[in-house]
């Protein structure tokens, strides 16, 4: 096995984080250690777009939420200006980068010829400010789409079979689904429309000064990849539009490289000719590699705009809950995941009603209101949720007999409100419970042998307390909670790697023996709880299966699959 020898003395590997909200840089060096970063945060910063939390959502069109393509344009020549006084870019050997998943950008007819002959002494925002058919991009929160998601799975044999196909049933938010839409709303558009890209690989294309295919772990996320051929699915694509495999380009592993850096990098940022952009991937996927997580039986929690669960398994069982992507770093293995639309933003929305809007009152509600919240569940959703379909709203019951662990008889009423402690327990322990019922039924470890939190709540250790109780074992964090930018600067060190070797190199070869000394280890932030906390899983446990009970009935009289 190669040591950390393998990347050359002085070299720097840069990685980006397309996020909903912002556009983030890490660098690492040959070390994998942390030297620079950077952060664009696009309500604040390029607030002429008059984007809420950098999406719009069209009060005319229920569920429908979108952001400005040229947006992301004008944030990476913005980042890369920010990062020059910090690096030296003729340093850089390869960048990658992550884009949130599931959002597209629609490229029209003769964008390729304006990508090819960028101009370094104009801006990227003037010259590719006419490059889409639409400047609005789908993004992960839309979920105006249902009536496209039902159309494709009965056009394939169902809910079941789309998901044995594509490694998830049709959600809203995937890119096929939007596609679709597109297509019968706006067929002008889609006629318009000379290549489809992800957030991810629309990234790299500028990069590049070509189009960029989309890897294969990110194409997991749009309801048109086989999982297992790895290779678009005809089935799928003629369910969703006409000649659409012509307009999203083939498929490439997510370890190989999109090309080398386009001339306009190079001349109007010092960049080395030969620097290698990798493959973007998608958030989720990046999050997994910078979180270094590589042993079945660890779960990360990424807790962040969305909230998300995942881990890692040898073969694909996908089901009609949660998704299946290729691992992004081992070419055989896979990804398991559960996403949720109602994470940080939910939380900030209870700690304003009912905290003063302050983390500190929050976490002292948390801290001073007891485990189990005397049997007070809530259901919170400001956005409409995708696990489990719910619409937007707020559910809160009293479950008794609770203290009679061993009971089957527990009995739950629904109830209007609870005081501002209980609201604030009951947000955290809803959205923990609802992880772990929904991670135990897709087949996720139980308990996990750890659990690596990352995401902006993972600093806060209030919640973590939370989780260890809940789930059953310790939690660890890692050094930064933005492991998705992380992650990329640790794929292009990768896939650079992998280049130069001519072939696929384990990525554990760059830190194996030395992690604890690089910018990627992670430490014990709360241990797993002694005797008496046993007892108390076995009440959360309890707990869990009554709000799975309460939720399945909610999905039947309200749901919106």
């Amino acid at each position: 096995m190669a040591g950390r020898g393998s990347l050359p003395e002085g070299s720097l590997f840069l990685g980006f984080d397309s996020s909903t909200q912002s556009l983030k840089a890490t660098v690492l060096n040959n070390e994998l250690t942390i030297v620079a970063s950077e952060i664009v945060n696009f309500d604040s910063e390029l607030p002429h777009y008059k984007t809420e939390g950098g999406v719009y959502r069209d009060s005319t069109d229920d569920g429908h939420i979108f952001s400005p393509t040229i947006m992301w344009v004008e944030a990476l020549e913005l980042l890369l200006e920010k990062l020059k006084p910090k690096i030296n870019f003729s340093k850089v050997l390869a960048v990658s980068g992550s884009g949130q998943q599931h959002g597209s950008v629609y490229w029209k007819k003769g964008s390729k010829a304006v990508l090819s002959s960028l101009d370094s002494s104009k801006s990227l925002l003037l010259q590719l400010k006419d490059a889409f058919s639409t400047m609005n991009s789908p993004i992960w929160m839309d979920s105006s789409t249902t009536k496209q998601c039902r159309e494709i799975e009965n056009a394939v044999g169902g809910a079941l079979e789309l998901a044995k196909l594509t490694g998830s049933r049709a959600y809203e938010r995937f890119t096929g689904p939007q596609i679709r839409k597109i297509y019968q709303t706006e067929p002008n558009v889609y006629e318009d429309t000379e290549r489809i890209s992800l957030v991810s690989s629309f990234m790299a294309s500028i990069l590049v000064g070509s189009y960029a295919s989309i890897d294969e772990t990110d194409g997991a996320g749009m309801n048109l990849m086989d999982i297992n051929q790895r290779t678009w699915s005809k089935t799928v694509l003629e369910a969703t539009a006409p000649e659409l495999e012509a307009k999203l380009g083939t498929l490439a592993p997510a370890y190989s490289a999109a090309g080398q850096i386009a001339p306009y990098f190079v001349e109007r940022f010092q960049f080395d000719k030969n620097c290698l952009v990798i493959q973007w991937s998608g958030d989720n996927p990046n999050s997994l590699a910078g979180l270094t997580l590589n042993t079945p039986g660890d779960l990360a929690i990424s807790l962040g705009t969305s909230d998300t669960v995942f881990g890692i398994t040898a073969e694909a069982k996908p089901s009609l809950e949660g998704h299946v992507f290729p691992n992004p770093v081992e070419p055989d293995g896979y990804m398991v995941m559960l996403c949720y639309k109602n994470g940080s933003l939910t939380r900030e929305h209870v700690r304003n009603e009912f905290a003063e809007k302050s983390w500190d009152v929050f976490n002292g509600y948390l801290e001073k209101t007891p485990p189990l919240n005397g049997g007070k569940l809530g259901f919170y959703y400001k956005d409409h949720e995708i696990l489990p379909p719910l619409p937007v709203g707020f559910h809160r019951y009293i479950v008794e007999n609770l203290d009679d662990a061993s009971s089957d008889n527990l009995i739950e009423r629904e109830v209007a409100e609870f005081n501002p402690p209980s609201e604030v327990r009951a947000i955290i322990e809803g959205q923990m419970l609802s992880m772990r019922g929904h991670a135990e039924r897709f087949g996720m470890p139980n308990p996990p042998k750890r659990i690596i939190a990352t995401g902006g709540a993972s600093s806060n250790e209030s919640i973590l307390k939370s989780i260890v109780e809940i789930f059953g074992c310790p939690v660890f964090t890692v050094q930064r909670p933005d492991s998705a930018s992380l992650g990329a600067a640790l794929r292009a060190a990768h896939g650079w790697l992998c280049n130069t070797k001519g072939s696929f190199v384990p990525i554990s070869c760059l830190y194996e023996g030395n992690l604890e000394k690089t910018s990627l280890g992670s430490k014990l932030a709360v241990p797993a709880g002694e005797e008496e906390d046993r007892e108390l899983l076995k009440k959360y446990t309890l707990l869990m299966s009554k709000r799975m009970e309460i939720e399945r009935r909610l999905v039947e009289k309200i749901g919106r699959a």
